[in-house]
């Protein structure tokens, strides 16, 4: 007579395991068309840019190595998040030209 054991164990079935793998996955498909969807503003990406400079900045300057990272990353991603979407790169390049 054999024994399930891991009936009572979260996730133990593979298929509940990858509904909410997918279920995560379909959350974010969701808040990415609803971004995607809405009008950009106008300097929005300058501004998002702007703000990852200066927490990348920030996370140079901080004195202990886990908060470095975590500013730093934090920076990172905004910059990342400011070059993409519709035309992001593009804009940024155009506005460094006229800067500089």
């Amino acid at each position: 007579m054999q024994t399930d054991t891991t009936a009572d164990l979260p996730y133990s079935d593979s298929r509940s395991a990858s509904r909410t793998r997918s279920g995560s996955r379909s959350l974010a498909s969701r808040l990415k068309e609803i971004d995607d969807a809405r009008p950009d503003f106008p300097g929005e990406h300058l501004i998002v840019f702007g703000v990852g400079v200066l927490l990348m900045l920030a996370g140079m300057r901080s004195r202990t190595v886990l908060r470095r990272a975590v500013i730093t990353a934090a920076g990172t991603a905004l910059v990342g998040r400011a070059a993409s979407g519709t035309g992001g790169i593009a804009k940024v390049a155009r506005v460094v030209k006229r800067l500089g």
